[in-house]
């Protein structure tokens, strides 16, 4: 019997990928419109963002545009919010409302046939919310509830602490976007109203995704709803400042004595989506530092020591500038050397970086992108984001087209920069034993807080 021969077959680069680019409209009352026509996406995606940045939430009034926002289906001058509820149950309509930095989000998920009719709840509860005082009390105590949970659970504790040690008192930035429990109890359905007379759709923007093939009058159906809506008739002011504080180079230790694993969260200045190094470098080194149980962080942390699961790395811009961000869980007795390896880490230059890791992150940050935007809630979000950041649509595909030539160099120079910065604030959530070693690893003073 002779032996086969074989070969191995060659692999060729999969093909140049682009993001969906959409068809562009505006709106009879301002609102833009983008759509993306995504065949076999049965189930479509809306999204809007509204401009009404929490920066000009009135002192005192913490919190209260994500909840004027959450309460936008509790009634309408039409509908209870049981009927409301009924509507969207009966037509598989799936909605909800949020706020962030710059204002007020929308979102829904519909199969085509109900577009017309999720349109027309969403628009009648942009429209013609009541906002009942029961209602709003009964959401109020849920709001305060879920601040007590978030307090609890370590890691957002930590998070929330970050923004405390890191902004200056004076910028909304310090305080949490959802309020504090002090600035929540006093919310008032007068004050939710009159934060919606504020709401427009000058500046606003509209996503639609999804298979469209059925729903030829899509763009007429948006028009007839979302379109109709006046709002107020002034463009809300942008966001206020987000000024990094005098002494954010510190460290905050909040104390748990006991905890099992101490949470870490450490943040430093870092790039928005404008940057002249390219946002696909910073996605890189997010991928390269902790973006894997193979990224610099954790094969010495998780592989090497066990101190941890897992502890990632990211930068998250804003509409001006951004944060580097470092964040995780370790073993509680291993908290001081934890922390001493990952600054060692973080400390690394540009110049250590290798061909073969910058082009591994690269590749895979840019060949993951189908799969990652491959959904039509994925596409609008990434639009909507995109329009909240006021970069056009064509960043998605710049960045991919960027990390394709992405070199080792490119990467060390942002990173050096980012080294070469304001220092690290740092926030533990664990036992306070550990205040005093964590003290002598150079970060400045440690305050444990109760």
């Amino acid at each position: 019997m002779s032996a086969r021969i074989t070969t191995k077959p060659k692999v060729k680069a999969p093909p140049r990928w682009a993001f969906p680019r959409p068809q562009e409209h505006v709106l009879p009352n301002g609102l833009r419109l983008l759509v993306v026509d995504q065949p076999g996406q049965h189930v479509l995606s809306l999204r809007a963002a509204l401009q009404l940045p929490v920066s000009h939430e009135p002192t005192g009034t913490e919190g209260s545009t994500l909840l004027m926002a959450r309460t936008l289906d509790e009634g309408t001058a039409r509908h209870t919010s049981e009927e409301l509820a009924a509507i969207a149950e009966r037509h598989g309509i799936a909605w909800g409302a949020g706020a962030g930095e710059r204002g007020v989000h929308l979102g829904m998920e519909v199969t085509a046939r109900h577009l017309s009719v999720g349109l027309e709840l969403v628009t009648e509860c942009l429209s013609e919310p009541t906002f009942p005082e029961a209602e709003v009390a009964r959401l109020v105590r849920h709001r305060v509830a879920d601040i007590a949970h978030d307090i609890a659970d370590p890691g957002v504790r930590a998070s929330l602490e970050f923004l405390a040690t890191y902004y200056d008192p004076r910028d909304r930035p310090y305080t949490p976007l959802g309020g504090t429990r002090e600035s929540v109890r006093a919310l008032t359905a007068e004050h939710l109203r009159n934060r919606h007379a504020l709401l427009s759709p000058a500046g606003g923007t509209v996503v639609l995704a999804g298979d469209l093939s059925t729903v030829p009058s899509a763009v007429e159906s948006v028009t007839r709803t979302l379109g109709s809506w006046a709002g107020a008739q002034t463009q809300a002011d942008p966001p206020g400042l987000a000024r990094r504080s005098d002494t954010a180079s510190r460290v905050a230790l909040v104390s748990r004595a006991g905890l099992a694993q101490t949470e870490l969260y450490l943040g430093r200045p870092g790039p928005d989506r404008r940057t002249p190094h390219g946002w696909g470098t910073f996605q890189t080194l997010g991928m390269l530092l902790g973006g894997s149980p193979h990224a610099r962080i954790d094969q010495v942390l998780r592989e090497e020591r066990g101190y941890t699961y897992g502890i990632r790395a990211s930068f998250r811009p804003r509409s001006i500038g951004g944060l580097t961000v470092i964040g995780g869980s370790v073993r509680a007795d291993a908290t001081v050397d934890a922390v001493r390896e990952l600054l060692a880490i973080l400390d690394t230059p540009g110049s250590d970086f290798t061909d073969v890791e910058v082009r591994e992150s690269a590749d895979f940050v840019a060949l993951t992108a189908p799969g990652r935007y491959g959904t039509a809630d994925a596409v609008a979000d990434e639009l909507i984001s995109l329009a909240s950041d006021g970069l056009p649509v064509e960043t998605v595909t710049q960045n991919l087209d960027q990390l394709a030539g992405l070199t080792t160099d490119r990467v060390a120079t942002a990173w050096d920069e980012i080294r070469g910065g304001p220092g690290w604030s740092m926030v533990l959530v664990g036992d306070p034993e550990f205040a005093d070693g964590v003290g002598e690893l150079g970060l400045g003073p440690v305050t444990v807080l109760d």
